[in-house]
């Protein structure tokens, strides 16, 4: 392999002559051991789009020559065009503040740069990362900014995953609005439902969860970008940050506003703790339905066997025909992955000291991550799980007609004192609440049919 020498204020590192990042990455790769991973796709496009947003900007303040702004602007271009992607090499929770990344990307877009102005990539002594690539910016407002931009980028395939969701629910619960079956309240036997009525809560609870999301997104769409290093905007020239968000704003097509207290932008991560609860809150409702579908196809024979589960794959190594809950399951997975991801950003919210939140790496990866869970599995688990579904209808009557709770409907007509004794009396010899009532002569069969309509 040959090298070239890149020098920065720390001296020289030798760097692969194919590379197109610098000496910044050529350490940090060193030092940040972390995941194996590297940036999320829309992470690295976000910073991207920030330093074009940047270049146009200050080309129009005057900060900057024409020649080298538009050498960064066309190199972004060609990054954002999918070229020198595998470049950006450093792992996804890296430095505080993610300063090892903002480098990884002064540095291939300065590279890039060098190459359209007919210069040797490392020859930086023409442009810069730091004096020209991240000219009126600092990581501190940057990385915010991106993370922003990557997460609204990330829920514009999200939301309507979730709404594949919500529609496949309202769909099983029209489906099954007349199959009655007994309800169930502490794990014990309750009150007759619909089973379309138990579909149709479940289609309730995730389309408010999506609600909270939404007004959760809407928070995202301010940013620090111009706060530079502490939020004071010290080293930007006059006109740049109003430049660069509009620009920000209409390569991205997301609405972005600049956030007015930039202090507060930099020091606070209530918009991304607020969005990442929101999941959270999100998959709590999604693992209750997967729960509850799991308990409603436990059998076939030794368990409730309400529903029946569509066949993914062969259930067991070892057991021919069974049938797992495998898609339920999986969800259950995403949903605990999701709750833990929240419990990581919470942490990293409070843990940012004074003027500047530094754990923005390991907060961005984790919101990003489950937002990806959700794009990717939601449309599976609603096409090949709820879609699928089917009701067990003679099981479903049956355990209303067997179950004594449903002599509750009796009590206003006999009292709450006869209704107990009767329900004793159904466990004790084996009886249904219909048999005893009409021997004793209390009601007759169609009164009962009545009563369970």
């Amino acid at each position: 392999m040959k090298f070239r020498t890149d020098i920065d204020s720390l001296g020289k590192v030798k760097i692969p002559s194919d590379r197109y990042y610098g000496p910044f990455t050529g350490r940090a790769i060193k030092h940040y051991r972390v995941t194996g991973t590297t940036a999320h796709q829309n992470l690295i496009k976000s910073f991207v789009m920030i330093k074009r947003s940047a270049a146009i900007a200050n080309i129009k303040a005057g900060a900057i020559d024409k020649k080298r702004g538009r050498a960064i602007i066309q190199a972004c271009d060609k990054i954002l065009s999918g070229k020198y992607l595998d470049q950006f090499v450093v792992d996804a929770i890296n430095s505080g503040a993610g300063t090892a990344f903002n480098m990884n990307t002064n540095e291939v877009v300065a590279n890039v740069a060098l190459q359209i102005l007919h210069k040797k990539k490392g020859q930086y002594q023409f442009l810069h990362p730091n004096d020209h690539v991240n000219m009126s910016q600092s990581s501190n407002d940057t990385f915010p900014t991106a993370m922003h931009i990557a997460i609204l980028m990330n829920l514009k395939e999200t939301i309507p995953a979730i709404d594949t969701l919500i529609k496949s629910l309202n769909k099983k619960a029209k489906q099954f609005s007349t199959y009655k079956k007994i309800g169930r309240t502490h794990l014990m036997d309750a009150l007759p439902i619909t089973l379309g009525g138990e579909f149709a809560a479940h289609a309730t609870s995730i389309s408010k969860a999506r609600k909270v999301i939404k007004n959760a997104e809407k928070e995202l769409e301010y940013v620090a970008l111009g706060g530079t290093a502490v939020g004071s905007g010290a080293n930007t020239p006059k006109g740049y940050r109003r430049i660069a968000i509009a620009e920000l704003a209409k390569i991205s097509k997301i609405p972005l506003k600049p956030e007015k207290d930039m202090q507060h932008a930099l020091q606070s991560k209530f918009g991304i703790a607020n969005l990442s609860s929101s999941l959270r809150n999100l998959a709590l409702e999604i693992n209750k339905l997967a729960n509850d579908i799991r308990l409603m196809a436990s059998g076939p024979i030794a368990g409730l066997a309400e529903i029946e589960i569509p066949t993914v794959h062969a259930g067991s190594s070892i057991m021919p025909g069974k049938v797992n809950p495998s898609l339920a399951e999986c969800m259950n997975m995403i949903c605990f992955s999701i709750i833990g991801n929240d419990t990581a950003v919470a942490h990293a919210t409070q843990a940012g000291q004074f003027q500047l939140n530094v754990m923005l790496p390991g907060m961005v990866k984790c919101v990003l991550e489950s937002t990806d869970m959700l794009k990717n599995f939601l449309p599976i688990f609603s096409a090949n799980l709820i879609s699928g579904l089917t009701a067990n209808k003679k099981k479903l009557q049956k355990d209303i007609e067997n179950s004594p709770v449903i002599v509750t409907l009796l009590t206003p007509k006999i009292g709450y004192q006869k209704s107990a004794e009767l329900f004793k009396e159904s466990l004790k010899t084996g009886k249904t609440i219909r048999e005893l009532v009409v021997s004793k002569k209390l009601l007759t069969n169609k009164q009962v049919d009545s009563l369970f309509k």
